[in-house]
């Protein structure tokens, strides 16, 4: 049975690609790791966006299960805009509700579901793992799990935490999407 953890970042500097975990991030990557370990899956892949804050977020665990990390730009956070948006959340709400809206240089939800949809794709067809880590940025992450579960959108996205994890594995004959990361997770001192 195929197991996808699809995992939010940790607590970061910034937007920028570059941006690094804040030091509570890291103490969350931490965390992380520990929770996956203690889930009862062990990872056998570790595919990341190639932004410094999601590999980050799930570094510590690649380590300690001695799991290279794949980086696949196609889990990079989804444009909305090339230029600055004053408006960004009414912008992003309208592209949950019409997935073709797109702004001059931004990508669409139907167009980031598409280049995610392909990694999505050749996983499923890997016969070799089971259990995935999908290190990924919120709203790419909202955009996926609403492939899986159609009533995940826009509120659903600003529900989000950093970090934050789901599991989505079919059983019976459907997908099945939970959410198994807790807020109540102790962060390591």
């Amino acid at each position: 049975m195929k197991r996808l953890f699809m995992i939010r970042h940790c607590s970061a500097e910034g937007q920028h690609k570059d941006s690094p975990l804040t030091r509570e991030g890291v103490k969350q990557a931490q965390v992380v790791s520990t929770f996956l370990q203690n889930y009862g899956y062990q990872l056998d892949r570790i595919i990341s966006s190639p932004f410094l804050r999601a590999i980050e977020s799930i570094k510590p665990y690649a380590e300690r299960h001695n799991l290279s990390i794949e980086i696949d730009e196609r889990l990079e956070e989804r444009l909305l805009s090339e230029e600055p948006i004053d408006d960004w959340l009414d912008v992003l709400e309208e592209s949950f509700t019409d997935r073709d809206f797109r702004l001059p240089g931004g990508e669409s939800s139907n167009d980031a579901n598409l280049r995610v949809g392909q990694l999505i794709d050749e996983i499923m067809a890997d016969d070799t793992c089971e259990n995935i880590g999908i290190v990924t940025h919120g709203n790419l992450l909202a955009l996926l799990l609403n492939s899986y579960q159609a009533d995940i959108g826009f509120s659903q996205w600003k529900g989000f935490t950093n970090p934050d994890m789901y599991l989505v594995q079919k059983t019976g004959g459907e997908y099945i999407v939970e959410r198994i990361w807790s807020d109540d997770e102790p962060v390591v001192s």
